[in-house]
This record gives structure tokens, C-alpha cells and sequence, in this order.
């Protein structure tokens, strides 16, 4: 049972990682023993969807508990407003000093530096509140300085993930079987774990904090062996999708969009040689078994870090968190990556394990209902005996991890994503939009799903008959009410949610009077 004095928190997160990818949720061949152990012993949440995509705008979410509409960061590059307090400042006022292995893909405030500052030249920076324990963004330097002290020898970052020179592959076998030239214990997945577990070490009896940040299993499809031959790619389950990529398009002039920009080679997947738009049957599942062997790669250095966990005896006193920031298409619909408004590139995987004796009803449960990003904040701070703060628009999961349910709790899911380009204007081009008019915002339930354009026309999918959302019924008579009864819930959810934190204060002769944070 966990000690009130000596509360620990693993906040692990995954980059890119599907929420159907698994085992314990039923994936019909990827198995990933160690977070299945993790669901049985804690709390498994099977609806659990990402706020925003990409990474920035997906972890500014998660780490502040705002919808993308409050905390505005919604481009990688799109400045997080330093107004926002987040999960590190908070957890600092309870003494802990929360240790980044990662990144968090943080764009500074550029009112708190001057125009030549360096800060304001990456969107890759660091949370406020978040100390560095090891800073692993694009650039990976200190993996790849360690890659060459060890006798790798390549020119820089634009090589480290290149397939191998002259690796045989069978001719069964795809482009992206081939692996890169470092082993799985060199990869910057296991480079990570060994900072993590190194640091822990040296922590002693004192209350710790850690995000863990892995990388995979974002882009580039490449795995270090045995990772690459796991899984046969004539067994993996074939996406779903039409006829063609131009038959796809049809569905809506967003998507054309999106799919046009990916018959750019290498836009997605660094060396890949092949238009992705137009690749055949066994290079698209090649890819998929490539994409599942890079997610056993991630958890068998959970395992490692659990295993770990439970030999030091900090098992007992520890908060686990596995989630991740954004899906992955993975050629459903002809599309990859995490842009849109799909299911598969916001539905997340979060499993949480809470070891006080208070949460024994939730160990090995797996809980349908919707949860969301914004979720997490609130959830470890009530964990820590932390205020949870005025602005968080999500809500606290401990009823759920102790075997109960919140009441009044939300039935549908929520996410947004923000398509403008400030640089170069692509999208407002291609679509004939305004920046401002460059988004779209997402009300889901378990019925059906209605996707609001600002400047285009809108969506709506039965997700009972059409799971995959390939018909678009916004057209269709018969759904207009329908149609009318989600645009109304999308307009009472966004008024409801508008950034709240001062509108619930007044002044007085008395002085301030402040509300109390209601759940929402």
C-alpha cells in the first residue's frame, strides 16, 4: 500500500501508438506481455482518446488537462501561452521535482525571450517545470554520441535510421524488414530506459516524479533485430481502406488534401522509397509488421523498467501511467501518420496501476467508457493529494481505478486538430480557407460521429453500421436531424469549456469569491 509521504509517479508515454495495438485489448496477432501484465494488475482504459495531434499540440493537452480550443498551442511551433500552469509547476508545490526523459515538444513563449533567443528557433522544447534528466528530441545527440563511442560508424542523424547496407531480405519480405545498423540494445529505446532506471538508482528514499518519453513507435518504420522479423506480414490484419487513394478522396476535400501530401516520398517515413499512396498489398502490411515489432521493442523496456520497479521496492509506493500522445493511421484509408479526423489517430491506449489498497476493485479491470487526455492531470494530482486547478477541463479517473464509476460522467469523446500553416500556406492554398478558418473539431459517442470544418462542409459516420467511417451521411436527409443535434452538443460542449479560469471569480466588497472547481 502506498505511503501517503512516499508517493512516487511513472508517467510513461509512447509516441505514435494505436489504441487497438494491445494484446490484452484483443489485437488479433501484436502480443505486448509486459503492459498486458500492467492491465491485469491495475486499471485499463479501452475508450481513451487524444485531445489534438500532432505531438505539441497532443502533450500540451495532456500535461496541462486543457482542450486544444484553451490552450491554443495547436501547431508544432505554435507558442504554449506561459498563463497555463501545467502537471510539473504543480506537482513542484508538493515538493517534487518532476525529471524529463524525453521530450515534451513544448514551443516557448517568445514574450519571455528575446527575437534572437534560441528557444524561439524549436518547437522542441521543454515543459515549464520539467527538469532534464535526458533531452532526447530529433536531433538525438546523446544517443548518437553514445552510438559512435561504442564504434557505430555513420555520418549524423539524417543516417541513423537508414536501413542496413547489404542486410539480406527474404524475397517474402517488405522495404522496411531491413534494419538499421545498431542492435536493439543500442537503440535509443533501450538508450532511454538505461537513463531512466540509471537516474532511479541514485534517487534513495526520497518521492520522485518521472516522465518518461519513448519515442517509438513514431516514424521512421524501421526496427534493430530481432524486432524487424517478429511478425509475418502475410499474418497481419490488412487495413482498411477503399479501391485507391483517389477513390478515398472522394470522401471530403480535407482528405484529398492529406493524401496528396503523402505521395511525397519520405515525408512520412524517412528513406522509405515508395509513394505511399500507391504502394501494393505486401509492402502495406510489411510496414504494419514493422510498425507492431517496434511496439515489443518499447515493452520489453517497460518490462524492464517494472521489473526494476518491484526489485527496488518502489513497486508499492508507485503511481504507473502507460499512455501515449496520438494514434497512427497505419494505411487505414490510404492515410498515415496522426492528421485528421479518423478514430485510429486519436484513440490511445492508457492503462494506469494505482497500488494503494484502496484500488484492489480496479486491478484487472477495463473500463468502456470515454476517457480523454485532459484526464491524466487531474488524475495524478488527486493521486498526490494535489488541488486540482480551476483551468484542467478534464477529470479526475480515481473512481475508475478503485472499481467505481464518476457520476455524471461524460458519454463521447472529443478532439480537435488544427490545419493552418503559417510558414508556407499549403493547406490554405489547397482548400481556399483563411488561416483561422484552417480547423476541424470532433464530437464522437457511441452512436455516431460528427465532424465540424470551419470552413468546409461537415461529416457525420454511423459508427454502429460503419465502424471504419467510409459514408459520410452529412448529406443525407434522413440524418439531418441527426446532423442538427450534434452541431448543437459541439456548440454546448465548446461554451462549456471556453477558458474558465477567471469567469469563475467575482469581486466583491467582501473581496474575491471563487467557485469551487466543479467536475465537468
Amino acid at each position: 500500500m502506498a505511503d501517503p509521504k512516499q508517493r512516487n509517479v511513472l508517467f510513461i508515454s509512447a509516441d505514435q501508438w494505436r489504441g487497438d495495438c494491445l494484446s490484452a485489448v484483443g489485437h488479433p496477432c501484436l502480443r505486448t506481455p509486459h503492459l498486458d501484465r500492467l492491465a491485469a494488475e491495475g486499471t485499463l482504459f479501452r475508450r481513451h482518446y487524444a485531445q489534438a495531434s500532432p505531438c505539441g499540440p497532443s502533450r500540451a493537452s495532456l500535461l496541462t488537462g486543457l482542450y486544444l480550443m484553451n490552450h491554443r498551442s495547436g501547431r508544432n511551433g505554435t507558442p504554449l501561452d506561459r498563463r497555463h500552469t501545467n502537471i510539473a509547476l504543480e506537482t513542484r508545490k508538493a515538493g517534487y521535482d518532476p525529471t524529463l526523459f524525453g521530450y515534451t515538444d513544448s514551443s516557448a513563449d517568445p514574450r519571455d525571450y528575446p527575437p534572437d533567443d534560441p528557444a524561439l528557433r524549436t518547437y522542441e522544447g521543454v515543459l515549464p517545470g520539467m527538469t532534464v534528466g535526458l533531452q532526447l528530441p530529433d536531433h538525438m545527440q546523446p544517443w548518437i554520441a553514445d552510438l559512435k563511442a561504442k564504434g557505430y560508424r555513420f555520418e549524423g542523424r539524417e543516417d541513423v535510421f537508414r536501413p542496413r547496407d547489404g542486410g539480406a531480405r527474404p524475397p517474402d519480405r517488405g522495404f522496411s524488414f531491413t534494419p538499421p545498423i545498431f542492435s536493439a540494445a543500442d537503440s535509443e529505446t533501450a538508450f532511454m530506459a538505461n537513463a531512466f532506471l540509471d537516474w532511479l538508482d541514485k534517487r534513495g528514499k526520497k518521492p520522485w516524479f518521472a516522465h518518461l518519453v519513448f519515442l517509438r513507435p513514431h516514424p521512421p518504420l524501421i526496427a534493430p533485430e530481432p524486432y524487424n522479423a517478429l511478425y509475418d506480414p502475410a499474418a497481419v490484419p490488412m487495413a482498411h481502406r477503399t479501391v485507391s487513394a483517389d477513390a478515398e478522396a472522394t470522401q471530403h476535400p480535407f482528405l484529398r488534401m492529406m493524401l496528396d501530401a503523402l505521395r511525397q516520398r519520405g515525408v512520412y517515413n524517412e528513406h522509405y522509397p515508395y509513394d505511399l499512396t500507391a504502394i501494393d498489398e505486401a509492402e502495406l502490411r510489411q510496414l504494419r509488421a514493422t510498425y507492431f515489432g517496434m511496439i515489443n521493442q518499447v515493452d520489453d523496456q517497460i518490462g524492464r523498467i517494472l521489473a526494476h520497479l518491484k526489485k527496488s521496492g518502489h513497486e508499492a509506493d508507485t503511481l504507473v501511467i502507460f499512455t501515449c500522445d496520438h494514434g497512427e493511421m497505419l494505411g487505414d484509408h490510404w492515410m498515415w501518420g496522426k492528421s485528421g479526423y479518423f478514430d485510429q489517430a486519436y484513440h490511445i491506449p492508457l492503462i494506469v496501476r494505482d497500488p494503494r489498497s484502496q484500488a484492489a476493485g480496479g486491478c484487472g479491470r477495463q473500463v468502456d467508457a470515454f476517457t480523454e487526455s485532459v484526464d491524466i492531470m487531474p488524475t495524478i494530482l488527486e493521486w498526490l493529494g494535489l488541488e486540482v486547478p480551476q483551468q484542467c477541463d478534464g477529470r479526475s479517473l480515481m473512481r475508475f481505478l478503485e472499481g467505481g464509476t464518476p457520476q455524471g460522467w461524460r458519454r463521447e469523446a472529443h478532439w480537435e486538430f488544427d490545419f493552418r500553416d503559417i510558414e508556407h500556406g499549403t493547406a490554405e492554398a489547397a482548400l481556399g480557407l483563411r488561416s483561422d478558418q484552417c480547423g476541424l473539431a470532433v464530437l464522437r459517442d457511441d452512436a455516431y460521429k460528427y465532424v465540424h470544418f470551419t470552413g468546409l462542409p461537415p461529416l457525420l459516420f454511423d459508427m454502429r453500421r460503419d465502424p471504419f467511417e467510409a459514408t459520410n451521411l452529412a448529406a443525407d436527409p434522413a440524418c439531418a436531424p441527426v446532423l442538427l443535434d450534434f452541431a448543437q452538443r459541439m456548440l454546448s460542449w465548446r461554451m462549456e469549456h471556453a477558458e474558465h479560469v477567471l469567469s469563475r471569480m467575482h469581486l466583491t466588497p467582501q473581496g474575491v469569491k471563487e467557485l469551487p472547481r466543479a467536475e465537468p
